[in-house]
């Protein structure tokens, strides 16, 4: 089982959501995809991180995608449900907690519907490099290109460079680098943070 929480990693997360926060204006629709999203925490988290940006009405705009093999099926229960521990759910700011969850057992809590509603769950094999969708606003993908071979990663990433709309965004492991075949398809924004433009 893939291990996350909820705000792990959310200096890189917040930076992205202030980016899109900009680019959602005059915008129809804009989507984003979280690629090996586990049981749902960092989706949720960034779906969170973006509303509180934007504010909820313009936060309708939003979909997410949020992707992982999920050979148990216990990762599209999980974000279907939008249910949760509480020992899940610690390191949240508390503010941002009470606003965004609701209990629903003695140690469960429930992400409200206006975040719930905006995450979809696909299962997909990052590795069959065949996209569900493509003309993607930002692609997140924090947890799985560690796992595969350097000729794999290459791969993965041309993928996401050909799904990206012209100019989006790609965020990635905070240790994770381009490859040297990739560097002139994306431009880091950011000195700080993983964060990648497509060129």
């Amino acid at each position: 089982m893939a291990f996350s929480f909820f705000f792990r990693d959310h200096f890189i997360l917040d930076r992205l959501a202030d980016i899109l926060s900009k680019d959602i204006f005059g915008q129809k629709e804009i989507k984003i995809w979280d690629a090996g999203c586990a049981l749902g925490q960092e989706p949720f988290t960034f779906a969170i991180l973006l509303s509180e940006k934007v504010g909820y009405f313009t936060f309708k705009k939003v979909k997410i995608f949020a992707s992982d093999i999920d050979e148990t099926g216990e990762y599209q229960k999980t974000i279907e449900n939008g249910i949760y521990p509480y020992q899940d759910l610690s390191r949240i700011p508390k503010d941002i907690f009470e606003k965004y969850f609701t209990k629903v057992s003695e140690d469960k809590y429930r992400i409200v519907s206006e975040i719930h509603t905006r995450v979809k769950f696909v299962k997909h094999n990052l590795l069959g490099l065949n996209p569900f969708e493509s003309n993607f606003d930002a692609i997140i993908c924090k947890n799985v290109l560690l796992h595969f071979s350097y000729l794999e990663r290459v791969k993965v990433l041309q993928m996401f460079y050909n799904t990206l709309k012209d100019g989006k965004y790609l965020a990635l492991e905070q240790t994770q680098k381009i490859p040297t075949e990739l560097v002139d398809k994306f431009k880091q924004v950011f000195s700080d943070v993983t964060i990648y433009k497509k060129v």
